[in-house]
């Protein structure tokens, strides 16, 4: 038992009458990103150059979804093929 559990279990025997937690609902999980497909791979890195460019263009002109492009963009920091801008932007070394 933890949280909430515990400390109704020890003020049962105190209030003499069952307590009912109250209902949660289940928390969701976010699915893995998983590795990128290689084409997925690809055409985010002939977006890049070596012109700073915002993320969201990325994401937008790649069609990748988000975590894709961020996972692709890690890779590269990674590696030291990328740079990122002070003001969020990124681009090739």
């Amino acid at each position: 038992m933890t949280g909430a559990a515990d400390v109704i279990a020890v003020l049962q025997p105190i209030l003499g009458q069952p307590a009912d937690l109250p209902a949660r609902e289940p928390e969701e999980v976010p699915e893995p990103v998983g590795d990128p497909a290689p084409n997925e791979r690809r055409r985010i890195v002939a977006l890049l150059g070596p012109t700073p460019v915002e993320i969201d263009d990325l994401i937008r002109l790649s069609g990748a979804s988000a975590p894709v492009v961020r996972t692709v963009l890690l890779e590269l920091e990674i590696a030291g093929r990328l740079d990122r801008q002070s003001d969020g932007r990124v681009c090739l070394v």
